[in-house]
């Protein structure tokens, strides 16, 4: 028995892997060998590539390409028409499926509407990449970042909230009241 929904328009593959409660929304295509974990949203015209593994609970909005090379870990939400890409150089009349690097999504990044990631770069636990960024190089943990180039411009807590650093180098989330800590330009959640 299949303990999650398809539409009637979605093309699923043989040899997809899909966990319990993950709904997959119209036009949306998953290729063989991805795995999609528990209690997952794949919103309407999505493609997710061969070999391509996306945790738990991950929010794939409208028009998004997870092309194979991609790991989204636990609670990644992907905006509308994000893109990734693959490979560094790519050419039509060459196939370089050899070169395809790996971008790795850490547990809890948001990526903004139209926000491109060039392959290889690897999105920090709970960071938040503006709309429209082009992200060339990794991202911190918990950092934000906007423009193309992406540049960093702060920080954000686990409830994506800017965080306002003291003398004492803590901060406190507004909502979620979680201490940080900014030492050396890492930040860390200390309670």
């Amino acid at each position: 028995m299949e303990t999650y929904h398809i539409h009637e328009t979605a093309v699923i593959d043989e040899g997809c892997k899909i966990g319990a409660g993950t709904r997959i929304w119209h036009f949306s295509h998953l290729m063989n060998g991805c795995r999609i974990g528990a209690d997952c949203s794949i919103g309407q015209n999505v493609v997710v590539s061969p070999g391509v593994i996306i945790g738990n609970r991950v929010k794939i909005q409208n028009n998004v390409s997870v092309y194979t090379g991609v790991i989204c870990e636990d609670d990644v939400f992907l905006g509308p028409s994000c893109v990734f890409t693959n490979v560094i150089n790519p050419r039509s009349a060459i196939s370089r499926k050899h070169q395809y690097r790996q971008t790795f999504v850490e547990k809890g990044a948001t990526i903004g509407a139209n926000a491109t990631i060039i392959c290889g770069c690897r999105i920090g636990a709970y960071a938040m990449v503006g709309a429209g960024a082009v992200v060339t190089k990794d991202v911190p943990n918990y950092a934000i970042v906007v423009g193309n180039p992406a540049r960093q411009t702060g920080w954000v807590s686990e409830y994506g909230h800017r965080l306002k650093f003291g003398n004492d180098g803590t901060a406190v989330c507004p909502e979620g009241k979680t201490v940080y800590r900014l030492r050396n330009g890492v930040v860390s959640a200390v309670s």
